[in-house]
């Protein structure tokens, strides 16, 4: 009996990865929606990333980093 149960999961497990294929094939791409929300999201990360590493402490740790760097002995 497990066999066969094994057997119909396995069929079912298939039968849904290929309705995903077909689903993928059908959609294409994004839409302009898709794109906008995309744009956004994307410009408001690169506000918040420039906030924090231009603030003071993120800067100083960066400028302490790069000092260190370039005064290392070789």
């Amino acid at each position: 009996m497990a066999a066969g149960a094994a057997g119909k999961v396995a069929v079912s497990v298939s039968g849904w990865w290929r309705a995903r294929r077909a689903a993928a094939r059908r959609d294409a791409g994004m839409t302009t929606s898709e794109y906008a929300v995309g744009t956004i999201a994307a410009a408001a990360f690169a506000a918040v990333l420039y906030k924090i590493v231009t603030s003071d402490a993120v800067s100083g740790a960066l400028e302490s980093v790069i000092g260190k760097a370039l005064d290392a002995p070789f």
